[in-house]
């Protein structure tokens, strides 16, 4: 069963910058594409950024492209997320999932979240 598991959420001012982490249990983690995702009150979930397997090929949404990087370490069994540039609208729960990646990417797991709040 595959677990994953974020961290360094918190509580941020405007231009701010916040680093999150999403551990990874199981060998899943190597083969698999991995994401992060987001969901502000009242509002749908967004797929924030994505990461193929090897690292090599990413992919933003345009209210994020520029400010926030998608890295992961399959040595680690761990993804992460540089947010910079932080502003209100990116506040959210933050979530790591995992997943194939073709023509679209497609969750298959889902961490519990974490909570990114930016103040104006």
């Amino acid at each position: 069963q595959v677990q994953l598991v974020e961290s360094g959420g918190g509580l941020v001012q405007a231009g701010g910058s916040l680093r999150l982490s999403c551990a990874a249990s199981g060998s899943i983690f190597s083969i698999s594409a991995m994401a992060w995702s987001r969901q502000a009150p009242g509002k749908q979930r967004e797929l924030v950024a994505v990461i193929s397997r090897g690292g090599t090929r990413t992919s933003y949404a345009d209210s994020v492209k520029g400010r926030f990087t998608i890295s992961r370490d399959n040595a680690e069994n761990t993804m992460y997320l540089q947010m910079n540039s932080l502003k209100p609208e990116d506040t959210a729960v933050y979530y790591c999932n995992t997943g194939t990646w073709g023509p679209r990417y497609e969750s298959h797991y889902w961490g519990q979240g974490t909570q990114v709040t930016v103040s104006s």
